[in-house]
């Protein structure tokens, strides 16, 4: 259900989304459709070291950064271990804690303790409401609730003081995270009915493929809300928890109405008047077809005209590309002196897909770049498979689209064949313009061949061209 109803005075009966509270964590509100329940319960289950207490606390920080006051309370770490992890990532929370915009509250349970008699939660909750009213806060996040709700020997007393949490905390008014623990490829937390009386539920895991790790996040439930619901892995920088879900690439974009030069005029006249400024170009060939020296080509000129390039190396370094561009007659230094192209190689298997893709995305952000070139996609099979590397690929592109900017992809193949291939599904389904380098052996040499597979929008030529390599540079014959 999406949203709730209620009857007008008319007795008619119209709908109304449920008022959220945006957590103003990367990608999250993205994933919610909007934020978390407000005044509701969000359960958050995971196992250890896949993120609970991170989305917990960093949605009281960017709240109380943003003005909102809000309460952590936690049953496991010290509040000194919290402020020295927040610390790491650049939060100072107590500067929060004194403008009385942020309270830590340590509540640390001896595992020894033995509950008996009528011991119940009101102590706690009166203590929380001084802290409430003294605030003005309308939010709280309760960590590993699980270890106080273990003291509780008697499942029935279990349940009858959750229910009493979640009554005071409807009472109050909050908008309440609870996080707990859960066992390992679980999708519901070790308490189970904490899932039921929840209005939101996520649940967290990690997986080891090929020796990498990778976080995911599923909402499992959203009472009153649609959310996007599939997997999506996430990761945690040095700022926070970063997700770009590729489920809510939607592929509605602005059609491109300019054209810029490829670089090379007869390669524009084979594309029908060059690419078109704003999509997405596929370069796919063989080892030494000159898939690099075609990507080099449009930086060299989109340089020139004072327009920004971020080239994405997974192949070599930037000394080695400026190298053997020279010797076809290519000069990338100019530009990069004049910072109008920015080269940024990194290995492969140097860290996780989520955080490759992290990189990629805060180098956009904060080069500001027209154009983009990755070299190569098919490197990034390395990283954690060709259905990782695919995601990769279509969250890059729906970046760049949703931005404006050109990119380039270029795609190692082992075959002619595997330039239709990507993944599965095949990348050609997102590209607007496939380039296809490739060899024929003739009997007496081997050449070099190009073809234009397809360039939507364009009239583009459907031949098979000739092209070498010289120390003047690339001839084709148009």
């Amino acid at each position: 259900m999406s949203e709730e109803k209620k009857k007008t005075q008319t007795g008619r009966t119209v709908s109304t989304a449920i008022p959220k509270i945006p957590t103003h964590i990367n990608g999250l509100d993205r994933i919610l459709h909007g934020g978390l329940p407000e005044k509701r319960t969000t359960l958050i289950s995971g196992g250890p070291g896949t993120g609970k207490s991170m989305i917990g606390l960093e949605f009281i920080y960017r709240s109380a950064m943003s003005g909102k006051p809000g309460i952590f309370l936690t049953f496991e770490e010290t509040k000194e271990c919290v402020v020295q992890n927040a610390l790491t990532l650049g939060w100072d929370l107590l500067a929060l804690e004194k403008k009385g915009m942020l309270f830590l509250m340590e509540s640390r349970i001896d595992p020894n303790l033995i509950i008996s008699g009528e011991f119940n939660l009101k102590a706690l909750f009166a203590i929380l409401e001084g802290k409430i009213r003294a605030m003005n806060a309308d939010r709280i996040v309760i960590d590993a609730l699980d270890v106080l709700i273990r003291l509780f020997k008697d499942p029935e007393r279990e349940q009858n003081e959750f229910f009493a949490l979640n009554s005071w905390i409807k009472e109050q008014e909050l908008t309440c995270i609870l996080t707990t623990k859960n066992i390992r490829g679980k999708k519901t937390s070790n308490f189970s009915y904490l899932d039921f009386m929840a209005d939101c539920v996520i649940a967290l895991d990690q997986r080891v493929r090929g020796q990498v790790t990778t976080k995911r996040l599923q909402v499992t439930k959203y009472r009153g809300s649609d959310y996007l619901e599939n997997e999506h892995p996430f990761f945690i920088s040095n700022s926070g928890i970063h997700l770009n879900p590729i489920s809510d690439i939607d592929m509605h974009y602005e059609s491109a109405l300019k054209r810029i030069s490829s670089g090379h005029a007869s390669l524009d006249t084979i594309l029908g008047g060059g690419y078109k400024t704003g999509t997405c170009i596929l370069v796919s060939g063989l080892t030494g077809t000159g898939k690099t020296t075609v990507a080099s080509l449009f930086a060299r000129s989109v340089c020139a005209g004072d327009q920004k390039l971020l080239y994405i190396n997974y192949e070599e370094s930037q000394k080695s590309l400026i190298s053997g561009m020279l010797s076809v007659g290519i000069d990338l230094r100019p530009a990069i002196n004049d910072g109008l192209l920015s080269v940024n190689s990194v290995m492969p298997e140097s860290m996780g897909i989520e955080e490759q893709l992290f990189h990629v995305v805060s180098a956009i952000e904060n080069y500001k770049p027209a154009h983009l070139v990755v070299d190569a996609i098919s490197a990034c099979r390395r990283i954690a498979g060709e259905e990782a590397a695919f995601d990769f690929v279509m969250r890059i592109v729906d970046v760049c689209k949703r931005s404006g900017i050109t990119v380039i992809l270029l795609n190692q193949t082992k075959c002619f064949a595997d330039s239709f291939e990507f993944s599965g599904v095949g990348i050609s389904s997102i590209a607007d313009t496939i380039i296809s380098l490739f060899y024929e052996d003739t009997g007496s040499e081997l050449t070099r061949r190009l073809m234009v597979i397809k360039s939507r929008g364009s009239s583009h030529s459907h031949k098979y061209h000739v092209y070498k390599f010289t120390g003047k540079g690339l001839e084709i014959d148009a």
